[in-house]
């Protein structure tokens, strides 16, 4: 399978995975999110993953993608997973999965870049946080109508992932040469099973971890925080060979609307690395 084909069935394998605590799996629908509107988005965004294979800039590759994936009635499913995936498919295709190579992509990226970032955001609704003070001009809701600021400023995609890499997941991704993407890669390499239950596994290992950026930019920081302890407790029990703690865990989460989607997205980066370093399903 070619890199595009392995980013592909990466998000659709992440999806696949069950139970994912406040997350749709093949188990769990939302009220206005489905299962199939992940499926749907997977396949859409494939354009966009093949032309990131063939050379397309990382902006306009990533644009495509996330237009196409966004053709379902879900709206937006893989933003966030896409934004890792598009350069890792471009470094692979180019030179090799490692963090070197996509680190050399990353900061390899132009003023152009950023602006298919910021078109990106015309096609679907992304849950974005305030930016950081002094940068309101660079505020990636703005989509398309801050693009003029953007070719002022000279502003190239990685220094806008810089601009909110403290508080943003994939933006520290991008400017911390995909640690916690590799991380997921090798550690869903070790375990056994079928690989869509490894994602699901390291889904709750790397959110028992580190509290989930998203959560913590639409809930609070403390509320992150509580999601990533009662993860922990949910994992040591799973351990144990008992998954009722962590049943009754997602349960609460899509109660409470609380969805870690940041750390869903690296899941897909690391299913992805997997796939790449020979891991078949």
């Amino acid at each position: 399978m070619t890199p595009a084909e392995h980013a592909q069935l990466a998000l659709l394998l992440e999806v696949a995975g069950t139970p994912k605590p406040g997350n749709v799996d093949r188990d769990r629908d939302f009220p206005d999110l489905r299962f199939e509107h992940f499926l749907a988005g997977s396949i859409g965004s494939g354009a966009g993953l093949r032309a990131a294979e063939t050379g397309t800039s990382v902006g306009e590759a990533f644009e495509e993608a996330v237009a196409d994936m966004s053709q379902q009635s879900g709206g937006n499913t893989q933003f966030g997973a896409l934004c890792l995936l598009v350069p890792l498919v471009k470094a692979t295709a180019a030179d090799t999965c490692s963090p070197e190579s996509v680190s050399k992509v990353a900061e390899g990226t132009s003023a152009e870049d950023a602006v298919g970032f910021y078109r990106a955001f015309d096609h679907v609704n992304v849950f974005v946080d305030d930016p950081p003070e002094g940068a309101d001009e660079f505020d990636v809701r703005r989509g398309s109508d801050a693009i003029p600021t953007v070719r002022e400023a000279g502003l190239t995609l990685y220094d806008v992932m810089e601009l909110g890499a403290d508080e943003d997941g994939i933006a520290h991704e991008w400017t911390n040469g995909f640690e916690r993407t590799f991380e997921a890669g090798e550690r869903i390499a070790e375990l056994d099973g079928s690989l869509s239950g490894r994602g699901a596994r390291v889904y709750l290992e790397l959110l028992a971890h580190e509290p989930d950026t998203f959560v913590a930019k639409k809930y609070g920081k403390k509320t992150a925080e509580s999601v990533r302890v009662r993860a922990q407790e949910a994992l040591q029990e799973v351990r144990k060979g008992d998954p009722e703690l962590l049943h009754a865990f997602s349960d609460s989460l899509v109660e409470d609307g609380i969805n870690p989607g940041t750390t869903a997205d690296i899941v897909a980066g690391g299913l992805f690395v997997a796939l790449e370093r020979g891991i078949r399903p």
